[in-house]
Formats: C-alpha cells, sequence, structure tokens
C-alpha cells in the first residue's frame, strides 16, 4: 500500500490552492492508496482537493477549527499488519518515543507515528518505532510561501519504506528541506514485530 503524507497546509495563505505552487504536490499524491494529512488543514477546501486522488485521514490540528467526519484527534490504523498512529503534535520530538505516545497517542503502541506542527521534515527509526513528520509543503521550516515536502510510505507485510519528498524550487525561492529515505524490514521492530511474524504465519 502507498500512503501519501501531508501536513501544515495552512490555507489560504498567499495562495488559495495548492495547484498554485505547481503541479509538484499533486505529482506526488496522484496514485497513493490513501492521503494521511497531519494536520493544520485550516481550510475544507484542502481535503476536497485531496481527495480527487484518494480518501484522506486527518489528524486535528490545533488551527483545525472546522469539523470533518474523517478528521480525529488520534488517527490509528493497520496496514499490512503494521500499526501506525498519527496525531498533530509531537514535539518535543526528541523525546523519548514512550513520552511521546504516551502524551500524544494516549499511551498507544505503534509501529510508525505520524505527526507534524513543525513544519520541519524528519524521518527516525528510534525505539523500536519509526517516526515521520513529513514538513509542510507550502510554509517549510515556517518560511515564506513557497515549495517545501510531502511524505510517502510504501507498506507491504515484509517492509516499510518511508520518503521525504523534497518538492523542487518555487521561482527565486530556495526550498530549505531535506530529502531522506529509510526502509525497515518487519523484524527490525521487536515489539510488535512478534505481532507481525505470527499474523503471517
Amino acid at each position: 500500500m502507498r500512503i501519501g503524507l501531508i501536513t501544515d497546509t495552512h490555507l489560504p495563505s498567499l495562495v488559495r490552492s495548492l495547484d498554485e505552487l505547481g503541479p509538484q504536490i499533486a505529482d506526488v499524491l496522484r496514485g497513493v492508496d490513501l492521503i494521511l494529512h497531519g494536520g493544520d488543514v485550516t481550510a475544507p477546501s484542502v481535503l476536497d482537493w485531496c481527495a480527487q486522488f484518494t480518501d484522506v485521514l486527518i489528524a486535528e490540528g490545533n488551527n483545525d477549527l472546522f469539523t470533518h467526519p474523517n478528521m480525529a484527534r488520534i488517527q490509528l490504523l493497520d496496514v499490512e499488519g503494521w500499526r501506525i498512529g498519527m496525531t498533530h503534535e509531537l514535539r518535543p520530538e526528541s523525546r523519548p518515543i514512550a513520552d511521546i505516545l504516551r502524551s500524544s497517542l494516549d499511551g498507544e503502541q505503534v509501529d510508525i507515528l505520524i505527526g507534524g506542527d513543525t513544519h520541519v521534515e524528519r524521518l527516525e527509526f528510534r525505539d523500536d518505532v519509526l517516526l515521520v513528520n513529513s514538513g509542510s509543503p507550502i510554509l517549510p521550516h515556517h518560511l515564506s510561501t513557497r515549495l517545501g515536502c510531502l511524505g510517502v510510505l510504501d507498506i507491504t507485510r515484509e517492509r516499510v519504506r518511508a520518503e521525504i519528498v523534497v518538492l523542487g524550487e518555487s521561482p527565486g525561492l530556495r526550498n530549505p528541506c531535506t530529502p531522506m529515505l529509510l526502509e525497515l524490514p518487519a523484524h527490525a521492530l521487536s515489539r510488535n514485530g512478534g505481532g507481525l511474524a505470527e499474523a503471517a504465519s
């Protein structure tokens, strides 16, 4: 399963649609099986835009002053035997994973933890959990409106491949994001790996 990760779209800002930044965001999301939005959507029209590609689940951000049937403070889902948890704020992301899970995910145990809020991309495997913050595609690193980055998860029962995709440069504006790639086999997860092997047998 291929999952597109997007967060902190903060529309409307200087642009009213993600298309105004160019075709790059749509190019990454076209062909994914699911989109996970990490919150601070701010405009429901962003979700309509995402829905042209596939279904969308949203973690409610602190600037999301609207309701949506697919939005909740915490999103939990199982994909190919991997347990995914998503919520808007994980900061400080440098804390031990157990502390983040306790405060941000109500103690839920997951294999993949997805967040947003910081506008800074992050991809790391720590304490048996893959942590992903896909940054912002429109306000990267809290700079002015410009192309930033998205995330992509490719998941099978045997492995997960996670990528931070830098979207290119806006005219005259540097993209501060850093491309990242991490691939993990199922047996890399000592806590939930046993459950994966059990389910596969």
